[in-house]
């Protein structure tokens, strides 16, 4: 019986050392001995290791046993010793040898890593000191140098604490040999979570220690797109870029459901499962700068950071998420709830990214995942432009010659009709040249790709398939870093998804039935930055006959408030409608005057539109636009709170604008901030009154503070609410408190002043300041009104509604 060899008893040590000196007898007659590696598998007996990594493992001793290198495997879980054995003997049944090996040789080599495999009890303290002192009298009785230990944690991540703790305290190896801990996601439900987490592992291990696995990363088509870009960079360093790439799609697409796990999907659902962490990891893989060595997991891990640092931040417009059918049902009848509950986990989502650098400025990154859908494939596809027009008909165009074919680089990543990982060059791109380890390959006849034959491709797959935990592995043992996730670009990937989960918790995902039956129902359309399902539903702010409408089928509200035009959306919506306003305005003021003089205010709440003008309005008379501040915190421009910086990352360096119509307001002169004698606020309006006539500005943007401030006029400090200056300086009760702002009479002058309110955090000031009259120094906000223009209040549900 198989569980026989894992019995711990007096005469194991001599069966273990005959199993080595024959696994190492090649390896001692070539070079010397490396030394001993111990791998502790955690979690030994779950399904994750019966699946994949037991075979793993195996894999690694029989790519590695011949090397110099002696093992010992030990399976570890809380289940005592008995049962455990039964269980690991049981895993254990599956292993199987690579197919060109001689069916002898793999019965000699399964015996032997049967012989290196023990199960043991793992659950306190004492049984890690334990596990520590019987490594060590195994080195000391067969006279072997340890070489490292690996520990697997094939566990929850709330049981990586104490495990940690117990490994740092009395189970990491002696001087001169390496500990390398590996870790299974999730790695955090959010930015928050996840720190957390790194922040307690980081008290037990060293960053170079942790190995955190996104299995992605060993698929080997996803393992290829660096080497594939590095071999080929003559053809591609031309191509790689905005102005050859009309779009990338990453994407994985499953036809499970998520039966029997939606414990798990309830609390991450597919956004974090699939998206946060695999698609990611793929989008900076095809669009990190290519490192000169990309063998060098220093400069590949560097590279893949950076990306991150130029992702521009997703809005709730950037997404749209479905749900199965019956997921609801499934989760009422697994987690006990009751009939009336419906839940908002998305098990669809598509995402739009985009990357805000010279390479990729315009290009729209797609990524998308979901259950229960038609096929279950996994790609990344990089779509190329095609600006070429062909003269003779169809019938005579050559795959690897005419430019009218569609041109596409396809990292086929698994399953799908072609049934495997492959790289898909069209013909008519370029012939690729591929390390030897990938062959050329063949479909069954008639088999159609992305709308192509797969005659009209270069197509290759790998000489001898491996499992994506078995490459992991053999990244692991030999210290391949850049094959994993470090805590760095963790923390990067979290912080560019937790908003987009955040505004999503309440969002509504459409119903779709699953697999052939949805039809188009889940086709979507991008444009202007947003993403939106190609099958719109009902839109109506009344209920009527049938279902009862979601919070996203009301579109604009338009009312009054304060007296003044109220325009009230979803946030989205909302930008969507302000930013064609502007525009509106832009273009009559420039056709009736040659220009168009327009005030920002800075803050958070404009960014989206910043976004939105610089992205989706190419009619917009930027030659003829002059940009003013109406407010600034006294900080050199370069630093990132001043409102000009955000400015100039959001809007200013997306756009064709002369530098001399920019204006910034004069906050750093004589290398002071905002000293009353350099007369900074007095040169600013001097500005405006010699370039806007009448000083009267065409449209100025305000927000609206929780305390009722506008522009950086604040209760607390009423110089600007009156008087014959233009431009003041103020004291905001928040730091940086010194402050440069345009003064209420100025504001005042504008031929029209919109006020932009959002969030929930919003909801209190908007009904308190609906009620007050004109008092300004109580509410500086009350005291806008342009004595000849328009005043328009623009605010999301979430401010007007809460």
């Amino acid at each position: 019986m198989l569980a026989e060899p894992f019995n711990w008893h007096p005469g194991m040590w001599n069966m273990l050392i005959v199993a080595m000196c024959l696994a190492l007898l090649g390896c001692l007659q070539a070079q010397e001995l490396q030394g001993h590696v111990s791998i502790i598998l955690l979690g030994a007996t779950g399904d994750l290791a019966k699946k994949y990594l037991w075979q793993g493992l195996f894999q690694l001793y029989l790519d590695e046993a011949g090397r110099g290198h002696s093992f010992s495997f030990h399976g570890a879980a809380l289940t005592a010793p008995k049962q455990g054995q039964e269980l690991m003997a049981k895993a254990l049944e599956s292993l199987s040898c690579p197919k060109d090996m001689a069916p002898s040789h793999c019965a000699e080599h399964k015996d032997q890593f049967l012989q290196l495999s023990q199960y043991r009890q793992l659950k306190t303290a004492e049984d890690y000191q334990a596990l520590n002192k019987d490594i060590k009298a195994q080195l000391q009785h067969a006279g072997l140098r340890e070489a490292g230990r690996i520990f697997y944690f094939s566990v929850p991540p709330f049981a990586y604490e104490d495990i940690a703790r117990n490994i740092n305290s009395s189970c990491r190896p002696g001087p001169g040999a390496w500990l390398r801990v590996v870790l299974e996601k999730p790695f955090g439900h959010d930015h928050f979570s996840a720190q957390q987490l790194a922040t307690e592992l980081g008290t037990f291990f060293q960053e170079e220690e942790m190995y955190r696995v996104d299995h992605y990363l060993g698929k080997q088509a996803v393992a290829q797109i660096l080497p594939f870009r590095d071999q080929n960079r003559k053809a591609l360093d031309g191509l790689w870029n905005r102005h050859h790439v009309e779009r990338v799609e990453i994407i994985m697409k499953e036809t499970v459901d998520a039966e029997g796990r939606t414990s798990f999907y309830e609390e991450y659902g597919v956004i974090r499962d699939v998206l946060q962490n695999h698609l990611t990891e793929v989008l900076t893989l095809v669009a990190m700068e290519l490192p000169h060595n990309v063998s060098s997991a220093e400069a590949v891990l560097r590279h893949k950071l950076q990306v991150f640092q130029v992702l521009r931040g997703l809005q709730r417009g950037s997404a749209i998420v479905g749900q199965y059918q019956s997921y609801s049902e499934q989760v009422r009848r697994e987690l006990q709830k009751p009939d009336s509950f419906h839940s908002l986990t998305p098990t669809f989502a598509a995402v739009l990214v985009h990357i805000d650098n010279l390479r990729w400025e315009g290009v729209p990154f797609i990524l998308m995942s979901g259950k229960a859908l038609d096929e279950r494939v996994g790609y990344a596809r990089i779509l190329f432009k095609n600006q070429a027009c062909c003269v003779q008909s169809e019938k005579h165009w050559a795959a690897a010659q005419s430019q009218c074919l569609p041109r596409q680089l396809v990292f086929h990543i698994g399953h799908g009709d072609l049934g495997s990982p492959a790289v898909l060059v069209s013909r008519n791109l370029f012939r690729p040249s591929l390390p030897s380890s990938w062959k050329e390959m063949e479909g069954p006849p008639g088999l159609r790709l992305f709308g192509s034959p797969l005659s009209d491709y270069y197509a290759y797959s790998p000489v001898q398939e491996r499992d994506a935990h078995s490459v992991l592995l053999s990244h692991i043992f030999h210290g391949r870093k850049d094959f994993f996730i470090t805590t760095e670009n963790l923390l990067a990937s979290w912080d560019f998804w937790t908003p987009l989960l955040e505004s999503l918790a309440h969002k509504a995902p459409r119903l779709y039935p699953g697999g052939a039956e949805n039809g188009r129902l889940l086709d979507f359309e991008f444009s202007s930055g947003r993403l939106f399902f190609s099958q719109q539903q009902p839109e109506q702010l009344v209920p009527g006959p049938g279902p009862a409408p979601m919070p996203s089928d009301f579109q604009v509200l338009r009312a009054k408030y304060r007296e003044s035009p109220l325009v009230s959306a979803w946030s989205e919506e909302l930008i969507s409608k302000l930013a064609n306003d502007i525009e509106a305005t832009a273009v009559r003021a420039v056709r009736r005057f040659g220009q168009f003089h327009l005030a920002l205010s800075g803050g958070s709440s404009p960014v989206a539109l910043f976004q939105q003008l610089a992205t989706a309005h190419y009619g917009f008379p930027w030659a003829h636009t002059h940009l003013w501040l109406v407010d600034e915190r006294c900080v050199p421009l370069s630093d990132p709170e001043s409102n000009f910086q955000g400015l100039q990352a959001h809007l200013l360096q997306h756009v064709r604008i002369p530098y001399y119509n920019i204006h910034p307001m004069p906050v750093h002169l004589q290398q002071r901030l905002c000293a009353e004698e350099d007369q900074g606020a007095q040169i600013y309006a001097r500005e405006i009154s010699a370039l806007v006539a009448n000083s009267s500005f065409d449209l100025v943007l305000l927000g609206m503070g929780a305390d009722g401030h506008t522009a950086s006029l604040f209760p607390q400090s009423p110089t600007g609410l009156d008087g014959e200056q233009l431009v003041v300086l103020t004291t905001s009760p928040s730091q940086p408190h010194r402050r440069m702002s345009l003064s209420l009479p100025l504001i005042n002058r504008a031929k029209k002043v919109a006020v932009l309110v959002m969030g929930r955090m919003k909801r209190e000031i908007t009904t308190l300041v609906s009620r007050v009259g004109h008092e300004p120094k109580k509410w500086p906000i009350s005291g806008v009104l342009p004595h000849s223009g328009q005043l328009v209040w623009y605010m999301d549900y979430d401010a007007f509604l809460g």
